[in-house]
């Protein structure tokens, strides 16, 4: 099937698509800041800039879109059009996704992920119930926390 827009509009409508203060991570950021917990945010020092960094646990979160980063979910699906380039982009997404996460276990760090699916679609978990878990996990010392939809 073809695409619905022309692609002068489609390139228009994907370039206004932010990597940065989307909304799935203002809720997560907001949730954690209302338990107490303060961070840094896209720490351009660390592999992968995360979205998230708290130093005095040593921790950072990634707040990851299920399109983008190619989550095996109800919120991904593979675009029709141009399916080299997609599956190119999202297979480079992970890899890079991949080592940034060693990268910053192998430094001491530890690393949480945070699904979009967790938190909107059909699937979505309560956000009490995900800050909570976030919470429970920056106190512990367990190395690695995934949060995804139900």
């Amino acid at each position: 099937m073809a695409d619905v827009v022309d692609p002068a509009t489609r390139s228009r409508m994907m370039a206004g698509i932010r990597g940065k203060n989307t909304k799935p991570e203002l809720l997560i950021r907001k949730a954690l800041h209302a338990r107490g917990f303060r961070y840094r945010i896209h720490c351009k020092d660390l592999p992968g800039n995360p979205d998230m960094c708290f130093p005095k646990y040593r921790a950072v979160i990634f707040v990851h879109g299920c399109f983008w980063h190619g989550h095996d979910c109800h919120l991904f699906k593979w675009p029709k059009t141009r399916p080299e380039f997609w599956s190119a982009k999202i297979a480079r997404n992970r890899e890079v996704d991949g080592l940034a996460e060693q990268r910053l276990l192998s430094d001491g760090w530890r690393v949480a992920t945070i699904w979009e699916c967790a938190l909107k679609g059909r699937e979505r978990l309560d956000l009490d119930d995900i800050s909570q878990c976030c919470a429970d996990w920056l106190r512990s010392q367990r190395s690695s926390l995934v949060i995804r939809g139900a």
